[in-house]
């Protein structure tokens, strides 16, 4: 999936105004989820995204264990919106990059989640 697709459908799916608002979502939600994620794990995820979106994977030494509230404060506050809207916007993020990237990929993600990261990908824990 191109950059401007990845961008389009996240707007799309989060109900977002405007491009410049899908593009902080995208930001927040995958520095986020790059602070979770064990760093193989995050480079291997990336290596399927197009370039633009590869940038938001900062390397780190270790993953960081937080609970889904958190992953949630911490989108909020990257994106500058309340932690509800912050919620949406991840869920929208991720169900777009459920179509970008291979469903083995994605599963391997998952794997590294708590249980409690199943609503983020759209199912019940």
């Amino acid at each position: 999936m191109q950059y401007d697709d990845f961008i389009d459908r996240v707007q799309q799916r989060a109900g977002l105004d405007s491009q410049e608002g899908a593009v902080r979502a995208v930001r927040a939600t995958l520095e986020t989820l790059g602070e979770r994620l064990s760093r193989m794990e995050t480079r291997q995820l990336a290596a399927q995204l197009p370039n633009q979106l590869r940038a938001h994977f900062h390397a780190k030494p270790e993953s960081q264990i937080f609970p889904l509230e958190e992953f949630f404060k911490r989108v909020s506050a990257r994106a500058s919106v309340r932690q509800s809207e912050a919620a949406e916007q991840a869920r929208a993020v991720i169900g777009v990059l459920r179509e970008a990237v291979s469903a083995g990929e994605i599963e391997d993600v998952r794997i590294e989640l708590a249980p409690e990261y199943d609503t983020l990908f759209g199912e019940e824990p």
